[in-house]
């Protein structure tokens, strides 16, 4: 039942609406630059190659939002949307990225107060001993306030296996904070997607406080070359033709090997081929010019002990150097 503050409330809410007639009008246009939120958009489409789905979902969600803030405007007051998220993808398939530009978008839109990101695992939130959890947990949330909070490897909070295991409690906490602050705090639990979907299973009160699943594919041999291209001319560095044959063939190799992390591994690469760019030079000695200073050649890639077929398993498990 309704109480009577309860309808003196929705009466009043009912007559604000009425003020407004029907055929008042908000420009879509004027609203988007308003927020500034394209250029956010824009960024993230610059700023990571593929992922067309994921950013077609972010597309969506700013959308969604951008139409509520028309609709607050012409006093249709509705609940505020649903907005905790998953990621689920291998690592460097840009969630961290994608949250941090999430967390901005949310800001331009007014749905959250600071628009910031605040990035934690398992540890940052669950103690050692008893009662050490729920202090860091809160503290943690204190934190992010006001903006997203982005989890990683989120699984890690839940261990089945191990009764005294202490991130239950964290658990609890935070669907507490998901449902009753969800006005001023985004949570975005990110992982394994295979982890995640058990995570979920085993905790249905967080499942069913998530209302976007993201799944972010692995990048293909053509979109990890971007990407490469991308990172090296950040830094004003660029491949020689000989250069890219041997960075694609480089990549086919350490695909297939464990541990390959997508973007973060082709960054690890660059940073190696650029440290024996550099020692190729002083090597070298004499005149060197600015086409040399910024050229990756084919022997910087090739001198990678990913092209030495004698590499032991084990050896290929570690950082290829």
């Amino acid at each position: 039942m309704i109480g009577p503050t309860q309808a003196g409330e929705l009466g009043s809410m009912t007559n604000s609406v009425s003020e407004i007639a029907d055929d008042s009008v908000v420009n879509v246009s004027d609203t988007l630059k308003e927020s500034q939120v394209m250029e956010v958009l824009h960024q993230l489409d610059q700023e990571l190659v593929g992922l067309k789905s994921v950013k077609t979902r972010i597309l969506e969600i700013a959308a969604l939002l951008l139409v509520d803030r028309m609709r607050r405007g012409l006093g249709l007051t509705s609940r505020p949307p649903a907005l905790h998220m998953s990621f689920t993808g291998q690592p460097g398939t840009g969630k961290t990225t994608v949250a941090l530009r999430m967390a901005a978008i949310l800001h331009r839109l007014q749905y959250v107060r600071k628009g910031h990101l605040v990035a934690v695992t398992r540890d940052d939130l669950v103690g050692q001993y008893i009662g050490h959890t729920a202090p860091k947990t809160k503290e943690v949330l204190k934190r992010a306030m006001g903006g997203v909070l982005f989890i990683d490897e989120a699984y890690y909070l839940y261990r089945q296996e191990n009764e005294r295991d202490y991130g239950q409690e964290a658990i609890e906490i935070l669907l507490q904070v998901m449902e009753n602050q969800r006005d001023d705090l985004v949570v975005i639990l990110a992982g394994y997607k295979d982890r995640m979907d058990t995570f979920f299973q085993s905790n249905p009160g967080i499942s069913s406080r998530i209302a976007h699943h993201l799944d972010f594919p692995d990048y293909t041999l053509e979109e990890l070359l971007a990407i490469a291209q991308l990172m090296l001319a950040e830094q004003m560095y660029r491949f020689s033709p000989e250069a890219l044959q041997a960075f694609e063939a480089y990549l086919k190799r350490r695909m297939l090997m464990p541990r390959f992390s997508n973007a973060r591994s082709v960054r690890n690469a660059l940073d190696r081929a650029r440290l024996r760019h550099a020692n190729r030079l002083l090597a070298k000695g004499g005149n060197v010019s600015k086409i040399d200073l910024m050229t990756i050649e084919a022997e910087d890639i090739l001198a990678s002990r990913i092209f030495h077929d004698e590499i032991p398993d084990s050896e290929q498990q570690a950082a290829i150097k």
